[in-house]
């Protein structure tokens, strides 16, 4: 439903997205991280035709949104960083104001902004001016907007960026209900994001595409992933390192602040072994358990050069 090929943009000397490929299929959530400045909104910007690309395609539907910059976007709804609106309006004018531009009237139109209201538990601000309300409220207008034509196609930049716990949970519950129905874009710095709602991702640093694939898939690349964790006495865990350390399979044994981690080879297999020297020990352990790896430590792998400190090239400010 999303086909992305080849985007490119700069700005001045900064190349903010370089040859930017992918698509995304109905029943795809896809997460679009990256740390800030790493070329996220300009990339959301130009898949949904507010920014133009300095070369590549961007395909809705199979339809090319430069050469048909108005059909391919009415199946499109765009929820845009910093959520945008006339503050002077209130909400339920705002959401009004937008189903006429999207060509809706009367009870269609009451309907539909019904729906997005309650979609987006807006109902106790609608006649509050939208510059009144708090940062949280201010992009569930925005995601009201973007929801307000039930789209095939949803692309959402910091969807929870400003609302509390509860919000999010809301916000991303409704994500996962509409997933099956649509094509979605996520655009996030958020980690925990990518479990709650994604079922795929994509890693950006430098304006490139560094990483592509499912929660699981991206997790496999931690050096954690089928390493073992024993929570125990750091006298206890002291007392274990010999063993552990002699085992086939395993490249190392670590105190950390759980205890001990034990590193496998690439590939090994090291729990049984594991248990079986922790047994023979007769010492105890609180508990002993295969991490499935660490999004964070891939996230910092990839968009952040060896030997070097945080950087990006970035969005435009």
């Amino acid at each position: 439903m999303i086909e992305v090929e080849g985007l490119c943009k700069r700005f001045g000397s900064i190349q903010a997205v370089v040859d930017v490929s992918f698509k995304v299929e109905r029943g795809e959530v896809l997460g679009f991280l990256g740390p800030n400045g790493a070329g996220k909104s300009t990339a959301m910007r130009m898949i949904t035709g507010f920014l133009e690309p300095d070369s590549g395609t961007v395909r809705l539907e199979g339809v090319d949104i430069q050469d048909q910059p108005i059909a391919s976007r009415q199946n499109l709804g765009y929820m845009p960083e910093g959520a945008p609106s006339y503050h002077e309006m209130t909400p339920l004018g705002f959401l009004g104001f937008i189903a006429g531009i999207r060509g809706f009237s009367g009870s269609e139109a009451e309907d539909r902004i019904a729906t997005a209201t309650q979609q987006t538990q807006l109902g106790s601000v609608l006649y509050q001016p939208i510059d009144t309300l708090s940062r949280g409220f201010k992009r569930r207008v925005a995601l009201a907007q973007a929801l307000l034509h039930d789209p095939e196609i949803l692309v959402l930049d910091e969807p929870t960026d400003g609302l509390d716990p509860n919000q999010k949970h809301e916000v991303r519950t409704l994500i996962q209900e509409m997933a099956p129905r649509k094509a979605i874009i996520i655009s996030t710095h958020i980690l925990e994001e990518v479990d709650a709602v994604c079922s795929r991702a994509i890693i950006i640093a430098h304006g490139r595409i560094v990483a592509d694939g499912t929660p699981d898939e991206l997790e496999s690349r931690s050096d954690r992933h089928m390493g073992v964790s024993i929570t125990a006495t750091r006298e206890t865990c002291q007392q274990l390192m010999a063993g552990i350390n002699a085992l086939d399979g395993v490249a190392e044994a670590e105190l950390d602040s759980r205890g001990l981690f034990v590193k496998p080879v690439r590939g090994s297999d090291i729990l049984d072994p594991v248990r079986v020297v922790v047994g023979q020990s007769g010492l105890s352990v609180a508990d002993i358990r295969v991490e499935r790896g660490r999004l964070e430590d891939v996230f910092r792998a990839v968009t952040i050069p060896s030997g070097t400190g945080p950087s990006g090239t970035g969005d435009r400010p």
